[in-house]
């Protein structure tokens, strides 16, 4: 914080900024913050790009000779490096690395933002991986990397923070100011934003706004720079109303201990929730947008907090089962009902579980179960549970038993839960056949088993559109279209779900297909 004679600069500072822009705002020919364009981004709650003016540039004499234009032909080999940058390499996806190239950029992005996965746990792992490959952009993407950036946009949807931070630091957000303004958002979720800050300090220009440049340079304890910036700032009427006020008491915390609590503002951006807070505003994460659950895993927000941000980030599987495991039997809840029975459950569950007691595992697999179906958790139940459930063998009484078999079923392991525990109804006969990527060879009990088991009949083909993207070599676009198809499926469309399967097996996504098959037959996300 400044010292007093800081506070004194400030103090003057900020009245010259009030005065200037109260004239601003007067004046018949500036536009109030409320009229400025909206922030060009795909995701309307991160912070707006730069308006920053632009210094005038030299003109340069004609050095041409003839009238003639040079018949030259730029490749930006530097654009098409920053377009293929992935996490995952080829040998781990399995995916070629033309997967995108040959569809239009465009289409591609629009597919991958209209593409809904928050309750469908295969496509899921699946859009993760597409997300994350290293593969070629596509050839029409020109420069600025425009699907890249689609990738680390969806990734903020779902709330996977960190490896959309990860995505752009190992493409450099230096490089492109697109990159650097999702950089300092997400930096600013996750609480790390140090690193962005003094980046954006040594580099002014990268700055995404004059907000963002007065709050790092503050972050470096620059107060000085930050009054200036803030002042000359305000009375260009680069900042809104609210970005004006917050930065005002974050740079004099004079003025925000006698400031007179506000409604937050209309528009929430992570630079105005990281400003709330610092003032002692803080905001909830818990009805904002998915990405801005990590605040509250920061170790600032009380068990409850902490609890209810897990869930929701674990619901799209950007949060590990182990990590949600850990916060659940972090402590023993102190009340009853809402999330605190499910965490009671599932602690129940993991004690009898570790003492491998198997009269209160059968006991307790139930309630647990079903208090994590509440919170449409099953899978991530079933990835930490299912391998062990299978080694146990069959549990004492038809319930537990039948609830081990499902769980097991919905694990990674589902193939070998289907050879070691022996199916006893016909429905879980059902169940084994479809593991084993035979239904067909066991008759179905349900419309939906009936639909499924089409999908998996040679002579069921995937719809033209798909096929003829897979023969021309748009094989991305085809799987997306295949989700697409697969999410109309899970909602309740039965005549979809032949296709959706077809297609996941067309493009030799066989796991896929059986995985997403059994989570039809054993999740109900029709709501």
């Amino acid at each position: 914080m400044p010292n007093s004679a800081q506070a004194l600069f400030l103090t003057a500072f900020l009245a010259a900024a009030s005065s200037a822009t109260a004239q601003t705002s007067a004046s018949p020919a500036s536009a109030s913050p409320a009229q400025g364009p909206s922030p060009i981004s795909a995701i309307e709650w991160l912070s707006s790009p730069a308006a920053l003016p632009k210094l005038p540039v030299p003109a340069e004499p004609p050095v041409s000779r003839t009238a003639t234009a040079p018949d030259v032909a730029v490749t930006p080999l530097d654009e098409v490096h920053l377009g293929a940058v992935g996490l995952l390499p080829q040998s781990v996806t399995g995916l070629p690395a033309d997967i995108w190239q040959r569809s239009e950029a465009q289409a591609l992005i629009r597919q991958i933002a209209a593409l809904d996965v928050s309750q469908l746990p295969a496509m899921q792992s699946l859009l993760y991986t597409l997300l994350l490959a290293e593969a070629e952009p596509p050839l029409d993407a020109g420069r600025g990397a425009p699907l890249l950036m689609a990738r680390i946009d969806k990734l903020t949807e779902l709330g996977a923070v960190n490896p959309a931070l990860a995505l752009i630091e190992r493409a450099g957000p230096e490089g492109h100011p697109g990159l650097f303004r999702r950089w300092f958002d997400l930096s600013l979720l996750a609480g790390q934003e140090d690193l962005a800050c003094g980046t954006m300090r040594q580099r002014p220009d990268l700055a995404p706004s004059y907000a963002a440049l007065v709050y790092c340079q503050a972050r470096g304890d620059d107060w000085n720079a930050a009054a200036v910036t803030l002042v000359s700032a305000g009375a260009l009427g680069d900042l809104s109303s609210a970005e004006n006020r917050l930065l005002g008491q974050y740079l004099d915390p004079a003025l925000a201990e006698e400031a007179i609590p506000l409604p937050p503002p209309a528009q929430i951006t992570p630079l105005i929730f990281a400003l709330q807070e610092a003032v002692g505003q803080p905001l909830s994460a818990a009805t904002l947008p998915r990405p801005y659950a990590m605040s509250d895993l920061r170790g600032l927000s009380g068990w409850r907090a902490e609890l209810e941000a897990a869930e929701r980030l674990a619901q799209t599987g950007a949060m590990s089962e182990n990590r949600l495991l850990g916060l659940y039997t972090a402590r023993r809840p102190a009340a009853s009902g809402g999330i605190w029975d499910r965490v009671q459950a599932v602690q129940r569950f993991d004690r009898a579980l570790q003492a491998n007691d198997t009269p209160a595992i059968s006991a307790a697999l139930g309630p647990a179960y079903r208090a994590m179906a509440e919170a449409r958790l099953e899978v991530p139940f079933a990835r930490l549970y299912g391998p062990q459930l299978r080694d146990l063998g069959p549990l004492p009484g038809p319930a537990g038993r039948s609830a081990a078999y499902r769980v097991s079923l919905l694990s990674p392991g589902y193939e070998a839960t289907a050879a070691a525990l022996p199916p006893e109804t016909a429905e879980e006969r059902f169940l084994a056949a479809l593991a084993a990527g035979t239904p067909g060879e066991v008759r179905a009990t349900s419309p939906l088993g009936r639909a499924v088991t089409a999908g998996f009949d040679p002579a069921t083909q995937p719809p033209e559109e798909i096929t003829e993207r897979i023969a021309s070599g748009h094989l991305g676009e085809a799987i997306l279209r295949a989700m697409a198809l697969y999410g109309r499926a899970a909602r309740g469309d039965l005549s979809d779900t032949p296709a959706a399967i077809a297609a996941f097996r067309a493009v030799g996504l066989e796991d896929t297909a059986r995985q997403a098959a059994l989570q039809l037959m054993l999740l109900d996300r029709r709501g």
